[in-house]
This record gives structure tokens, sequence and C-alpha cells, in this order.
């Protein structure tokens, strides 16, 4: 079973990333689906996407739930039938999920590649001048901010709402501390949370906790938000 790494964030918060290596039968043993979700994987033509599919309610078994406890809203935003939290992430051949029994959370895996070059601008303020001597930093750094931001949208869920000028994300040192805050600015509301992050294998995944204190204090309003 390769379940690549569990991380219990706090009590009431576990995250679990799976490496997705076993053939679409294996990943099916054992596992009962529910009929939307059984026509749902058969209406998938890409086999690393089933396989994918079937990896997440692998991981949703490891937290204690099975494919029934999950549903979709009509956002598209999942949910658990008990009221926990849960968040969903799939990227190459790694899946992951994150659930909570107190806060909102969110998660997102992606892929490190030069590509997210050219849509930068699409989705932050940062640039490199002057702040990372070389590319492939670069490449971490703006992969780390997007998932942040997406990682953030899964939580908000809301039609309209933009990278770059709804949700912002405090500077953070990559290679110091493995965590920043953020925040949500939409029409009149206004939304605060943890960040954290860790890179494997040329991946990052990111994962955001909802904070229920507002953190834009006196201190965190003179960092640069990106």
């Amino acid at each position: 079973m390769p379940l690549y790494k569990t991380i219990t964030v706090t009590p009431q918060v576990k995250l679990y990333v799976w490496k997705v290596d076993e053939a679409e039968f294996e990943l099916k043993k054992d596992l009962v689906l529910s009929i939307g979700s059984d026509h749902r994987l058969k209406g998938m033509k890409s086999e690393m996407h089933r396989r994918a599919y079937l990896s997440i309610r692998h991981l949703l078994a490891l937290a204690g739930y099975s494919d029934g406890d999950l549903f979709y809203d009509s956002s598209g935003k999942p949910h658990l039938r008990d009221g926990g939290h849960i968040s969903i992430s799939h990227s190459f051949q790694y899946t992951g999920i994150i659930v909570s029994y107190k806060q909102e959370v969110g998660i997102d895996i992606e892929k490190q590649r030069s590509k997210i070059l050219r849509i930068a601008h699409k989705f932050t303020t940062f640039t490199v001048q002057g702040k990372i001597p070389n590319e492939q930093n670069f490449v971490r750094k703006l992969t780390i901010l997007w998932g942040a931001k997406e990682s953030l949208y899964k939580i908000y869920a809301t039609s309209g709402l933009s990278f770059l000028k709804n949700i912002f994300i405090a500077d953070f040192n990559m290679e110091q501390k493995k965590d920043t805050t953020a925040y949500i600015k939409y029409g009149k509301n206004q939304a605060s949370y943890f960040i954290y992050f860790f890179e494997f294998d040329g991946f990052t995944c990111v994962y955001a906790l909802q904070s229920f204190e507002n953190l834009l204090n006196k201190k965190t309003l003179k960092k640069l938000f990106l």
C-alpha cells in the first residue's frame, strides 16, 4: 500500500498523501463504491485519472471514512456527511486529502514545472528581481504561491474569486520556514488563514487552515502580500 505520507497537523486535522503505483485492478480490491461514484469512474477516459480517483477512496478509508461518506455541493466543493471538513488534490502520480473536525481546510499538490513562469502574472505580484538567484528556486516559490491560492480557493469555493485580486499570501523565506499566513478579501467579507507547505520528489504540497482570529494586525500588515 503506497501511502506516501501522513501528517498530523493538529489533533483535529490530518493530511494523507498517496503515491499511485498500483494497477487499476489492484486499487479496486476491497473498495465499495456508491452507484454515483461507480458511474463517474466508468466515465473517466484516462486510466491515470481512474487510478487517482480510486486511490483517494483508499485515503478516505485511512481517515476512517467510506466512499458514501463523501459528497459534493453545487459548487463542486467536497464535504463529509458527519460534518467534518475535507479537501482533495491530485497531480500526476500523487493524490492527497486533508480532513478536519474543526476548521475549514484546503490542500493542493502541484508538480514543479517551468511553465508556471508564463502564467505567474495572472495570480501573483511577486517578481524575481533581486529576490531569488535562479530559475529553479523561482519556480519553486511560484508553485508554493499557486498551491496556497488554490488551496484557499477550494475552501472559499465562490464563483468570481480572483487569485490576483482577492487572495493574498504573506511573503516568506521558503528555506527558513515552511509556513506563512494569508487572507481573502471578497466584497465586504474578509477571512484569515494559516498556510503550510512541503516539497518532495519534484512536487509541492500546500495546505491551508482557517483561522478563527483576524491575523491582519499591525505587525502582519507590514508584511508584503503576494
